[in-house]
């Protein structure tokens, strides 16, 4: 694992960090001794960045981190959480400054600190974007103490280009894996200009690029991968990256020939994302010790991925991280605005407009909790740049 600034923050984090979603709940049963043995793994491992939620099982995610850092003890890792979500109903107009207030001591008691490092707005209705006087009162709570930074997580790009035009804003938190391709176009780009940390979540879909997921896995009911696979609790794209279980089960296998011998498919997965020099910090979650030490150990170790993968993936010019794209969609045609073929690898600056998911997916409705096919569905065999 590498280690970098935290776009403008005081802060020297690992590229990959630790999702504590898992450890909270809405993932089947995860005992308690579970979530603490996979955090201590992936601190033991050498991470420096936690993200949690004060949703996630009602704080249980934030008192776990705060018990095993206070048994560690000795330096703390960057340890970001989330407000907002606790309002019911989630509306824009409950964005209050009372309310953020009332969301961050919460956490500043659940968590144990004086001061939290980042509290970001937990996928807030776009509305909130569009109201200054919300990051006006984050800045006086940032003036007050009670938080070193703030950011937003989103689940559009278009959120993301909005929420950093504000310059108190420090970080997006976003979907982002080799099938949900589309921040890494003029998303990154801004991001990049602005040094805006880039938190990306959901990097496994859910574990279906683990490769270990089946028709025949078991969900539990209490799993959102059973419970919200249409978007019925909350936006789909946070279950498998929105794409259609079945659909994604044909795309794995896809995906698993190109894994390199002697490499897991996560960890190509996870190295596939950091290739892109826009991403801080990846966030991967982990039921348990053995799934923590694989995704630190996969990213690691770079022998097993050749050209495409070795040494640190933010060297990788971008001529590189195309080709490497190019293999991930199969060794397409490339055509340029006249038709013509091109064979030459194309640079990932230029715009790129992906379709290998209209072979498997019809179009979809994109009305509340859906997700449009170019927001979700990743690259293809007809590559137009």
């Amino acid at each position: 694992m590498k280690h970098h600034a935290f776009g403008r923050m005081p802060f020297t984090v690992t590229n990959v960090g630790f999702g504590a979603w898992q450890i909270g709940g809405s993932w089947g049963d995860i005992s308690e001794a579970d979530g603490r043995a996979a955090l201590n793994a992936a601190l033991d491992a050498g991470m420096t960045f936690i993200d949690t939620a004060d949703v996630y099982g009602d704080g249980r995610s934030e008192k776990i981190i705060a018990d095993v850092l206070k048994t560690r003890g000795g330096v703390r890792p960057m340890v970001a959480t989330k407000a907002g979500r606790r309002l019911n109903p989630h509306v824009a107009e409950g964005y209050t400054k009372a309310n953020l207030e009332g969301f961050i001591d919460r956490s500043l008691t659940n968590l144990a600190v004086d001061s939290l490092d980042l509290v970001q707005l937990h996928c807030p209705p776009r509305e909130v974007l569009y109201q200054p006087e919300v990051f006006e009162d984050l800045n006086e709570l940032q003036k007050a103490g009670k938080i070193k930074g703030y950011g937003v997580s989103v689940e559009k790009v278009e959120d993301g280009l909005k929420a950093i035009e504000y310059p108190g804003v420090v970080s997006i938190q976003i979907i982002y894996n080799i099938f949900r391709q589309r921040p890494d176009h003029l998303f990154f780009q801004e991001a990049r200009r602005r040094n805006v940390a880039i938190i990306v979540r959901v990097p496994l879909a859910s574990g279906l690029l683990s490769g270990k997921i089946t028709r025949d896995t078991h969900f539990a009911s209490d799993d959102h991968r059973n419970f919200n696979r249409n978007g019925e609790a909350f936006d789909v794209g946070e279950t498998f990256a929105g794409v259609p279980f079945e659909i994604g089960l044909q795309a794995v296998e896809e995906v698993r020939k190109l894994v390199p011998e002697g490499a897991t498919m996560a960890a190509f997965a996870l190295r596939w994302i950091l290739m892109s020099d826009a991403v801080t910090v990846v966030i991967p979650g982990a039921r348990n010790a053995e799934q923590a030490k694989g995704q630190c150990g996969g990213c690691r170790s770079g022998a097993a991925f050749g050209r495409c993968h070795s040494g640190n993936a933010r060297d990788l010019r971008a001529a590189d991280r195309a080709a490497c794209a190019s293999a991930l969609v199969g060794r397409p045609t490339f055509r340029n605005e006249n038709g013509r073929a091109n064979t030459r690898p194309f640079s990932c600056h230029r715009s790129v407009k992906v379709s290998w998911w209209a072979q498997f997916v019809p179009t979809r409705s994109t009305g509340k909790n859906r997700v449009s096919p170019e927001e979700s569905l990743t690259p293809s065999l007809s590559v137009t740049v």
